[in-house]
């Protein structure tokens, strides 16, 4: 079931009323949860219902177990190492199977050996790698003993399925989420009516900004062999817009709609594009999942405490993983190398945590040397999004040579997402202190009720007048 679609909208209000008015008692409320969680999910396919209630299933009792043993350490650091690898075993299956096994044949074909070795036809379950990551975060954190195992099961169930972030995140942590279905919830007013804002501010940038873009970027990247280098950097400037408003708007829906069910999730996009450098860059896209390495692998690995050898290889394989986390394919993998590339420097010079505070704070614009610095970062993300979009590296090494080697004139078509782009940079810049686009603050001509409530009406308007073809969402292959 996709947020923009008409079963979307019928669902939400339907599964609102019933969890405030028929539902009150926390198990009641969660146990709702847990059921129309499966039902958004089935939407798409019931037998990807099997595995997140297998993994659900054996998490759970990993964490039971580990609360048992917890005073026999090799115990319990058993049951914790046998779910981890029953879960990304299931992943390597579904996800990088076919990828390896492929990958393989290649090399021995390369030096004359023919490999006979048979892919599986397995469907991708959606956002397998979301929930099982969300998973793994339980068992890791009860076996730290940064949480106590649970002993309720439903609510464990509403934890890992909990539908607005179920396919695309936010990947919550145990943490956070867990104690959030253990504690009674009350209906805040004030927290709905900012969770419908940012539910609209994200409708806006997936329908109007993401899917306009998609429209041009689709017809380049399928035709870029034939097209001259301004066409092939508008539509590597689309895709770096397109992919931005269709995850974060993913995001702003999902904690939007959390809202409305008393639930706070965590911030997953903080405006990455107006970053100063690489590493500001990735301290404010997909959080979630950027924090989850750190937390889980960075750390453990020594983090940056044993000098700077084992920190450079520490944030490589960090990248290298992130990279193959998006997917099974090389394109994912030098991506992620390229990032390391950038970001590696700023280690060896000291900069990687320099900007800790949002650009311009207190001024309406930044100065010419943060400017400059935001524009390098741009760019430096823009190609690697070429490659991120490339369906090969034949393909992404012969658009970007194409995009500096081809003359032409600047293509004449497709002004509309440009203007929705201008928007939405403006809209974020002047809120760019504010959890999102619509959060507006009641001060100035804004303190009135009228001039707010014409904002959100004239949002809302544009959002189902200006949106493109419908597109699904780009982070449910992931």
């Amino acid at each position: 079931m996709l947020f923009n679609s008409f079963e979307f909208l019928v669902f939400l209000p339907v599964v609102f009323l019933l969890y405030w008015f028929a539902f009150k008692s926390l198990k009641w409320q969660n146990l709702l949860v847990v059921i129309v969680s499966y039902v958004f999910y089935g939407w798409w396919d019931w037998r990807f219902l099997i595995l997140i209630a297998f993994t659900t299933f054996c998490s759970f009792f990993s964490g039971l177990l580990i609360k048992r043993y917890e005073t026999i350490k090799w115990a319990s650091k058993l049951v914790s190492i046998s779910n981890i690898v029953i879960n990304i075993s299931i992943l390597c299956v579904y996800k990088y199977y076919n990828f390896f096994i492929e990958s393989l044949c290649e090399v021995f074909q390369s030096i004359g050996i023919t490999l006979h070795i048979s892919s599986l036809n397995l469907i991708l379950p959606v956002g397998i790698s979301f929930y099982t990551f969300q998973a793994l975060s339980y068992t890791i954190d009860v076996y730290r003993r940064k949480l106590s195992a649970t002993n309720d099961i439903v609510a464990f169930f509403a934890f890992i399925s909990f539908f607005p972030q179920l396919v695309a995140g936010p990947i919550e942590r145990a943490t956070n989420l867990l104690p959030q279905f253990q504690t009674p919830r009350h209906f805040d007013y004030a927290q709905a009516v900012d969770g419908m804002r940012q539910i609209l501010w994200g409708l806006f940038k997936k329908m109007v900004v993401a899917d306009n873009c998609a429209v041009v970027v689709n017809e380049i990247f399928a035709n870029y062999h034939s097209l001259d280098g301004p066409h092939l950097w508008v539509g590597a400037f689309f895709f770096t817009f397109q992919i931005y408003g269709d995850f974060s708007g993913y995001s702003d829906i999902a904690i939007g709609t959390a809202k409305l069910f008393g639930i706070r999730l965590m911030r997953n996009f903080n405006v990455p594009y107006f970053s100063r450098n690489i590493a500001e860059f990735w301290k404010r896209w997909h959080i979630s999942l950027n924090t989850w390495f750190v937390d889980y692998l960075y750390i453990p690995l020594g983090g940056s405490r044993e000098g700077k050898l084992k920190t450079i290889r520490n944030t490589m394989i960090i990248f290298l993983v992130s990279g193959l986390w998006h997917g099974a394919n090389w394109t994912f993998i030098v991506w992620g190398l390229y990032h390391a590339c950038l970001f590696i420097p700023l280690l060896l010079v000291g900069n990687s945590h320099k900007y800790k505070d949002t650009v311009a704070t207190g001024r309406m614009f930044p100065y010419w040397t943060e400017f400059n610095r935001m524009m390098v970062t741009f760019l430096l993300v823009m190609l690697g999004w070429v490659v991120f979009r490339a369906e090969t590296m034949t393909e992404a090494y012969q658009y970007i040579v194409r995009m500096f080697t081809v003359g032409g004139s600047f293509p004449k078509h497709g002004n509309d997402p440009f203007i929705y782009i201008g928007i939405l940079c403006i809209v974020e810049w002047i809120q760019r202190n504010k959890q999102h686009g619509l959060q507006i603050a009641s001060t100035g001509i804004l303190k009135y009720t009228f001039v707010r409530w014409s904002i959100y009406l004239i949002v809302f308007i544009s959002t189902f007048l200006l949106a493109g073809q419908q597109e699904e969402f780009i982070y449910f292959q992931f």
